[in-house]
């Protein structure tokens, strides 16, 4: 009898071994262009483990890096469309449904993390959040996914807004970026991330601007020779979703969604800055030539952008907002 029972838990084991996972209830896919080794995926891997821990495995988070579910533009779109996508996106591209995200791109605007981590977890940032859905029907689920301030990658030295005169730089699409490149003194080129380093190796561009760890994630250290240190887009990032299915989840999913890509986006941002410096010693060990330039002439050269798009109340709002400790 006692042998019987021992095979019957064996074999109760062995099954329980063999069979395959409880299927999630949910499932997210979230699209990000950048490659696994940026240190923001790090941030997505535990927005991944802490939602299936937090929802006891109710909703299973899957993710795409180098922007396999397409451009960020097209994974938005499916969001409004109710898909069950996420996608890493700056706030220039959500401008177009909700103009005052456009600001968090807007040049000079704070320096570092801790500053725009203030501005959007702010109260006003959450009207924001409320508008989007009812403009678009995106849901933010964070926006503290920070990837580091911006820099020029050119082929030839950069010492001031002159020195871009006539060069096609590549830039996102969106408005706050075209007018920030070409008050740089550049000719702003649009185009997908992914299109980027073909583009300079066959001269289609001359130039790029990119925030470190992407530079390395896209190999440009093989097609640029100087990185200017201008910061002047000090980029922060959101997770953005469909509110049509993030409505449709549970109460309890919805709140450990919001959470955990709170807690995961400051597992990104700060594994971010943790690992600048290294990514510039490496960057410089491969040949390429970093520069510190006085960065005021683009200031000066930019300013007028926050006017130009309607911004210009809102700045003064929000540096105050980054600047309160």
């Amino acid at each position: 009898m006692r042998h019987e029972k021992a095979a019957a838990a064996l074999a109760a084991i062995l099954l329980a071994v063999a069979a395959p996972a409880a299927a999630a209830d949910y499932t997210l896919n979230v699209n990000t262009a950048l490659s696994v080794n940026d240190p923001l995926f790090r941030g997505l891997e535990s927005f991944r483990d802490g939602v299936a821990e937090a929802t006891g495995g109710r909703l299973e988070v899957r993710l795409f890096p180098n922007s396999q579910l397409g451009p960020d533009e097209d994974v938005l779109e499916q969001a409004r469309a109710g898909a069950p996508v996420a996608v890493v996106v700056d706030g220039g591209r959500l401008a177009v449904f909700q103009n005052e995200f456009g600001v968090l791109g807007a040049p000079y605007l704070a320096s570092g993390y801790d500053g725009m981590r203030r501005v959007v977890t702010s109260d006003l940032f959450e009207e924001w959040v409320e508008a989007l859905r009812a403009a678009s029907g995106h849901q933010v689920l964070s926006f503290n996914w920070w990837q580091g301030e911006r820099h020029l990658l050119t082929k030839h030295p950069v010492d001031g807004p002159a020195d871009l005169s006539g060069v096609r730089l590549r830039t996102p699409g969106a408005p706050v970026w075209v007018e920030t490149i070409s008050a740089m003194g550049a000719t702003p080129t649009p185009m997908p991330w992914g299109e980027v380093y073909s583009a300079l190796q066959q001269n289609v561009i001359d130039a790029a601007e990119a925030q470190l760890p992407a530079v390395v994630g896209a190999r440009l250290d093989e097609v640029v020779t100087h990185i200017t240190k201008t910061g002047h887009i000090n980029l922060i990032t959101g997770l953005v979703t469909s509110a049509a299915w993030f409505d449709g989840l549970p109460e309890d999913v919805q709140q450990a969604l919001r959470e955990q890509a709170l807690a995961a986006g400051d597992v990104a941002s700060y594994g971010t800055r943790d690992a600048l410096a290294q990514i510039e010693a490496d960057l410089t060990a491969r040949g390429v030539t970093i520069r510190e330039i006085d960065v005021t002439p683009f200031r000066e050269a930019t300013a007028g952008v926050y006017d130009k798009l309607g911004y210009g109340e809102l700045r003064d709002t929000l540096q105050a907002i980054a600047e309160a400790e």
